[in-house]
């Protein structure tokens, strides 16, 4: 099965459009072990996500520990439910292809996010299999985003406009996606007119403050679907220390709910 089919598959079985991240936090573990913890996540959540997203730098910083954490929790994630590493890989051609290697065949993971500022081709070693999606970062969630994303280029308009549409250039395979941060919701709109059949991942949910109805009501596609909803720390920790099992489960929960919400008034709006 391509990302794509596991993804339909995944949200239509779970009624699902939310993406748990996986991502260890030794500030907030306290001498937790990192793999009980995260597959604990996993056997909590596995049927109310879309998808799993785990950060790589979040394990690659614990070393070995880290390293064989990231392989068991892969391990405890159920075939049906995709796996985007979260990796934003980018670099010249023959290293891109390392990358690539590393992170599909490898993890075998179903999707990665990927760096587009050195050009296509160092996205296109992701793009080879069909079956495996480049999630192209294109407009971020955080503060600094807009420092090269809102610069103007190409006729005054915005860099993250061009990126997309280079992006959809690129989708002749039908695997690129857009990572599209829930807190400039405005900028999605507009990502979503230019790309409208790409999915789009969209992180900033939770701990960055994006807002689930506004995110989904401007990344939704025309069939309702196409959006990744992520939330990493608001489902694995409560402040500073790890949530329980169902704890965990509320909060995955919660925000499914929240979404499917969001989702079902925006269908309905665009109905009447």
């Amino acid at each position: 099965m391509t990302f794509r089919d596991k993804l339909v598959h995944a949200t239509q079985q779970n009624g699902s459009l939310l993406c748990v991240g996986l991502d260890p936090d030794p500030a907030r573990l306290h001498g937790a072990d990192v793999t009980t913890f995260l597959c604990s996540i996993v056997h909590a959540t596995a049927d109310l996500v879309c998808a799993y997203k785990p950060n790589l730098a979040f394990y690659e910083q614990l070393g070995d520990e880290g390293a064989a954490a990231l392989r068991a929790v892969l391990r405890a994630i159920p075939d049906h439910v995709p796996v985007i590493a979260d990796a934003k890989r980018g670099d010249i051609g023959h290293t891109a292809e390392a990358y690539a290697r590393a992170l599909f065949d490898e993890l075998d993971v179903d999707a990665a996010t990927v760096n587009p500022y050195l050009g296509a081709d160092a996205v296109e070693p992701f793009l080879v299999r069909p079956d495996k999606t480049a999630l192209i970062v294109c407009r971020t969630s955080n503060p600094g985003a807009g420092d090269f994303q809102d610069l103007r280029v190409d006729g005054g308009r915005p860099l993250y406009e061009v990126v997309a549409e280079r992006a959809k250039s690129w989708d002749t395979r039908g695997n690129v996606g857009l990572v599209a941060g829930a807190t400039y919701p405005s900028e999605m709109v507009r990502l979503r007119e230019i790309c409208p059949d790409m999915p789009f991942l969209i992180p900033g949910i939770g701990a960055q403050e994006g807002k689930v109805a506004t995110a989904v009501r401007a990344g939704l596609d025309a069939r309702g679907a196409g959006i990744i909803v992520n939330a990493s720390r608001q489902v694995l920790y409560d402040g500073d220390r790890c949530r329980s099992e169902e704890s965990a489960r509320a909060e995955a929960e919660r925000l499914r709910d929240a979404i499917e919400q969001a989702r079902a008034e925006t269908l309905q709006e665009l109905t009447t």
